[in-house]
């Protein structure tokens, strides 16, 4: 009896100790993933549980308002079920709910909190581990307001334009949307740098933006806003579209012009790294390699100022330099007497001497000064509000990055640098990222009516 009794006594005490070890394990993991500030009229709501083995003996998500609790879902026994749950990974359960006005009729504007319990048995069941976790959140069921301020707006295709408008409330999302490409507002008191202009209205922003030369003249254009909590509006304002004939015109390639950019540019880059002979690794950085430029160009748009920073009436026009190619030039290059490739130019090649100076077309910061790809050595200067410049093929770059330049002052070289048959520049004006016709901003009279005129009381 004394040996059973010894026996019972250790059994015991094991038991104890393995049922204080896997209390020590922990409750499940519970992350409320949506929504991260914000609840509006239809709102997604995302919890992930962790368990071993997705293993959960009970969850519940309550959405709590003013001390009163609706429950968004609720799980006691069995396996978790339903429309919006599911299993990611072998330890992961995700739950998506949407609350909002259908859920909870009688929600109102103001603080709220998302509150999740859950639990997971351990020993075999004879032992329950719990945890809870919950998050605050505001509610906001009001849509923003947006109108239209300015007034007489056109667009030429492949050019750009200026809309002032008003939005409320000042935290909202908010800018044109030109088909499915939006571009930002920002703050009009970004404008108050230009002579003469003085905008102190918090409800009022300015939107650059662009009907870019692939798109239809029919494209929709309307503004938009949007807030955190999902709600938005749009509004509608008078514009006229314009086309524009673009050139088609066809590039010859030989093998010296080949011979010396393909290996130049290739030693610059790891962005692609193509096979074959030299015409084939040409046609990848003359097709992959300008796409992938061209989405680095366009990041450049998230770092522009919110304030104008160019001055003065007009860019600088370049006029003295011969115009080799246009804005939105349809090149088709020609091989051996065979079409290997088709592109669109998207900027104006301007023809000088070697070495000659290339100067800022207005003062800005500059965003980008080295080597990018097809456009060899290349600086890009940002003019604030999405407004910026590019220089390419440049044989030297006299700037650096995050230098504040002004207008007509000297940014480096001509060259031949990049994908370049000759010494030239390559000048393009971008609007939040997409290139657009420079023409327009070297003409005093279309800065006056599309821009300036819109600015002043």
């Amino acid at each position: 009896m004394r040996y059973l009794f010894g026996l019972i006594l250790l059994l015991l005490l094991a038991a104890g100790v393995a049922y204080v070890v896997a209390g020590r394990a922990g409750g499940p993991t519970i992350q409320i993933a949506k929504p991260e500030k914000f609840v509006g009229t239809s709102t997604p709501v995302e919890v992930v549980v962790g368990a071993p083995g997705a293993n959960l003996k009970a969850l519940k998500i309550v959405f709590d308002q003013n001390g009163k609790q609706t429950t968004l879902y609720e799980m006691t026994g069995g396996q978790p079920a339903g429309e919006g749950v599911k299993l990611d990974g072998p330890d992961t359960l995700r739950v998506t709910r949407t609350v909002g006005k259908q859920e909870i009729p009688d929600l109102k504007t103001g603080p709220a909190k998302i509150i999740v319990t859950a639990s997971r048995p351990v020993l075999r069941g004879f032992r329950t581990l719990e945890a809870s976790g919950s998050h605050d959140v505001q509610v906001r069921l009001e849509r923003p307001q947006v109108s239209i301020v300015s007034s007489k707006h056109y667009i030429n295709l492949g050019g750009s334009e200026m809309a002032v408008y008003r939005v409320t409330p000042n935290d909202v999302t908010s800018g044109v949307l030109v088909g499915d490409l939006e571009y930002p507002g920002y703050p009009a008191t970004g404008a108050s740098t230009v002579e003469g202009v003085k905008l102190d209205d918090p409800t009022l922003r300015i939107a650059f933006f662009a009907l870019r030369y692939d798109q239809d003249l029919k494209t929709p254009i309307r503004l938009f806003a949007r807030d955190e909590a999902g709600n938005t509006a749009r509004g509608d304002f008078d514009y006229t579209t314009f086309p524009k004939p673009f050139k088609k015109s066809k590039i010859p390639l030989d093998d010296k012009f080949l011979d010396r950019v393909v290996p130049a540019i290739l030693a610059g880059t790891t962005e692609v790294k193509p096979e074959g002979d030299t015409l084939a690794k040409f046609l990848v950085i003359n097709g992959e390699l300008r796409k992938k430029n061209a989405a680095k160009i366009a990041a450049f748009a998230k770092e522009s100022s919110p304030e104008i920073l160019w001055r003065g009436v007009v860019f600088h026009p370049f006029g003295n330099n011969a115009v080799e190619s246009a804005f939105a030039d349809q090149r088709t290059y020609i091989y051996n007497g065979k079409e290997v490739d088709q592109q669109v130019h998207l900027g104006f090649d301007l023809a000088s001497f070697t070495n000659v100076k290339i100067v800022a077309a207005n003062r800005g910061k500059v965003v980008f000064a080295d080597e990018l790809g097809i456009y060899g050595n290349c600086v890009i200067l940002d003019h604030g509000m999405g407004v910026q410049s590019l220089y390419g093929h440049l044989s030297s770059i006299a700037v650096k990055t995050g230098q504040i330049v002004e207008k007509e002052e000297e940014l480096g070289k001509s060259g031949m640098t990049g994908l370049a048959g000759g010494d030239h520049l390559h000048f393009t004006m971008l609007v939040n990222g997409h290139m657009v016709n420079p023409v327009e901003w070297w003409d005093q009279h279309w800065i006056q009516d599309r821009i300036l005129r819109k600015l002043k009381p």
